[in-house]
């Protein structure tokens, strides 16, 4: 896989959500009480926090900046212009995931004075201080407050030394769900990659170590949702990138997105290529998958070539290069 390729399956991937993107809309069930949050709200945060992270990567006349910038746009529409943040604040004063979904708005320099107001006078109170939440969780919360300018009391580091990944656990321990736990870490740290410097060295040097094992061994058994994140993740840590683990990872990868764009979350079928049919999916089970698809490539290729040494023409991208859920309250999201 070169850079060309990798920026291939991540533009794919990008004009498959273009193309759905009425999927993502909000429906009347949005603020119902009984509202399944992970069909509406959840997958609308997602598509803002891929689009935002795509565009900050991407110059302005980039297809896939402006791609990005118009999904941003059509979800930010989809909130009301930040109104029906407001509105979930007052239905569920001390849920987490409307500020985590604001947060990328927000990131975007995407505002709601009032929601903003609203929320920082709920994160004064003990109540919402002493909420227990899973580590991982409450990194995620506290990125949120520091994206959106709303005062914080507790220290990243503190919340990060009790994540699972922050323990540094025996490598043999890993699985499905402390995978997601791990790569949701480090996007928290980084701000969704665009502070690698975040990352501590210890878990720096920890990840160059066994994500290879990790990634393939997910990989191999067709667990593509969460490839995908790892790919991000290699792409969001700081220094040089291990090139062969990377072309050797987005080959596997490419061959799992079907000829629309999309890529699904799991499967065993790694035959059908772009050029291939597409295969049997549905919105739910592969939105995100194509969503971090996007947002993977990005982060692989978003250096410009320093030296011709991996014979890539010098001048171009240079592939593998980077720069130095929400689930609380009544209704929240799972991931």
């Amino acid at each position: 896989m070169t850079a060309r390729d990798v920026r291939e399956v991540g533009e794919a991937a990008l004009a498959w959500v273009s193309a759905h993107r009425g999927a993502f809309a909000l429906g009347d069930d949005a603020l119902a009480e009984h509202g399944d949050v992970n069909r509406t709200w959840k997958p609308l945060g997602e598509l803002a926090q891929v689009c935002v992270s795509v565009r900050r990567h991407t110059e302005p006349g980039d297809p896939l900046h402006s791609a990005a910038a118009d999904l941003l746009a059509f979800a930010w529409h989809e909130t009301g212009q930040g109104s029906l943040f407001l509105e979930l604040q007052r239905l569920e004063p001390f849920a987490t995931y409307p500020l985590e979904i604001y947060a990328a708005f927000a990131s975007a320099g995407l505002r709601h004075t009032d929601y903003e107001q609203a929320v920082a006078t709920v994160a004064r109170t003990r109540g919402w201080q002493l909420t227990e939440q899973e580590p991982n969780r409450r990194l995620s919360v506290l990125n949120s407050l520091r994206r959106s300018t709303v005062p914080q009391r507790d220290d990243m580091g503190q919340a990060l030394s009790r994540t699972w990944l922050g323990g540094l656990p025996e490598p043999w321990t890993f699985e499905r769900a402390a995978g997601y736990t791990l790569t949701h870490v480090v996007f928290h740290l980084t701000d969704w990659g665009l502070t690698p410097r975040n990352v501590p060295p210890r878990i720096d040097g920890y990840l160059r170590l066994w994500l290879p094992p990790w990634l393939d061994t997910c990989l191999e058994a067709g667990q593509w949702d969460l490839s995908s994140e790892l790919l991000a993740v290699a792409g969001s840590l700081p220094g040089p990138p291990d090139r062969p683990m990377l072309r050797e990872a987005w080959a596997k990868l490419a061959r799992a997105q079907d000829a629309s764009g999309a890529v699904p979350e799991v499967g065993t079928d790694t035959g059908a290529g772009a050029d291939g049919p597409p295969a049997a999916h549905d919105f739910i089970r592969c939105y995100h998958s194509t969503l971090m698809t996007a947002f993977a490539a990005v982060l692989t290729t978003r250096r410009p070539h320093a030296s011709a040494d991996d014979g890539v023409e010098q001048g171009k991208a240079r592939v593998f290069e980077h720069t130095a859920h929400p689930g609380q309250g009544g209704r929240g999201v799972s991931r």
